[in-house]
């Protein structure tokens, strides 16, 4: 996989646009000025522009104001600052991609994988399995999104790509059946681990919440504990409405970990932050790009950083 200096970079210019719309609308509300009430309501106003959300940006904009700053505080002070607490809010959600891998009672460790059709959740599940294999963990993949034939044969030239093993049916079939066919296949083989796709189809969620249900009641007649973990995956241009899918996923399944893809030239960047705040649930990857390598572990600090327009980590 490349280089760190190449990762930062895409982050860098995936974040350009929110970075350089909320450093400028700091830099236009800072400019030798007290931090005063109407100083710090106009930052909550930026902060709510830049999809922080509003009850986080309330909240970072009180701890700004309980900051003690000499004098009047420059632009790049408010930044560094905000920088932060934002931080400080996305550290106990970031959590390594090798917890997901983690060694259990029960092999393989079934990851089922959820998302709104368009999210990248495909792409993010070959990406994802990509880096198990890197790892050194055996992989197999289970097309279980039946519902579209694109999702079935995108999977497959996944696994052509990164030489891992695909189970799939065909379009149309009952996904919980591809499911039970993974998990046999998968323990057959030895696998490590295994990733299923699913549909996402929230036009219909009635239908969408009987088809998970089914796939994980169908799994827990092989495993008790399957799935051991259910990610969605989350599309950061879709701004606040990114809040409006984990909760309605969270009443279909028990989701627990994110998956923020498309931080490429988007401007919403900072829902990660109130995603992180709202639900406290764990992020174990940003994507900035289609390539493999465009998928990394979450870094609370190095993305708080990028976010407010700084570079490199705190010192």
């Amino acid at each position: 996989m490349s280089g760190e200096g190449g990762w930062l970079s895409r982050l860098r210019s995936g974040l350009s646009r929110s970075s350089e719309r909320l450093a400028g609308d700091i830099g236009a509300i800072f400019t030798a000025r007290r931090i005063d009430a109407d100083a710090l309501a106009e930052l909550e106003d930026a902060l709510i522009m830049a999809d922080l959300g509003v009850a986080t940006s309330a909240k970072l904009a009180a701890n700004l104001g309980a900051r003690k700053f000499s004098g009047d505080a420059d632009a790049t002070a408010v930044r560094t600052a905000l920088a932060e607490d934002i931080a400080a809010l996305l550290v106990p959600v970031a959590r390594p991609l090798t917890d997901l891998a983690t060694d259990g009672a029960s092999t393989p460790r079934v990851i089922l994988v959820a998302g709104v059709n368009g999210t990248g959740k495909t792409t993010t599940i070959g990406k994802l399995a990509a880096r198990f294999k890197e790892d050194g963990r055996t992989v197999m993949l289970a097309a279980a999104d039946t519902f579209r034939a694109a999702a079935i044969d995108q999977l497959r030239l996944w696994g052509e790509r990164i030489d891992v093993p695909v189970v799939a049916q065909d379009q149309g079939n009952d996904p919980a059946a591809v499911a039970f066919d993974a998990i046999g296949k998968a323990r057959d083989a030895s696998a490590d681990l295994l990733l299923i796709d699913t549909a996402g189809r929230l036009h219909n969620k009635a239908n969408l919440m009987a088809e998970l249900e089914k796939i994980i009641r169908v799994i827990r007649k092989v495993d008790a504990e399957a799935p051991h973990e259910v990610l969605l995956v989350l599309d950061a241009t879709t701004g606040q409405n990114a809040h409006a899918q984990v909760e309605t996923f969270r009443d279909l399944v028990d989701v627990s970990g994110l998956v923020v893809t498309k931080l490429d030239g988007s401007a919403r960047g900072g829902v990660i932050v109130g995603l992180a705040d709202a639900f406290a649930l764990p992020i174990y990857a940003i994507g900035v790009g289609e390539g493999v390598d465009d998928l990394r572990p979450f870094d609370a600090d190095v993305f708080a950083r990028n976010l407010l327009d700084l570079d490199g980590p705190a010192a």
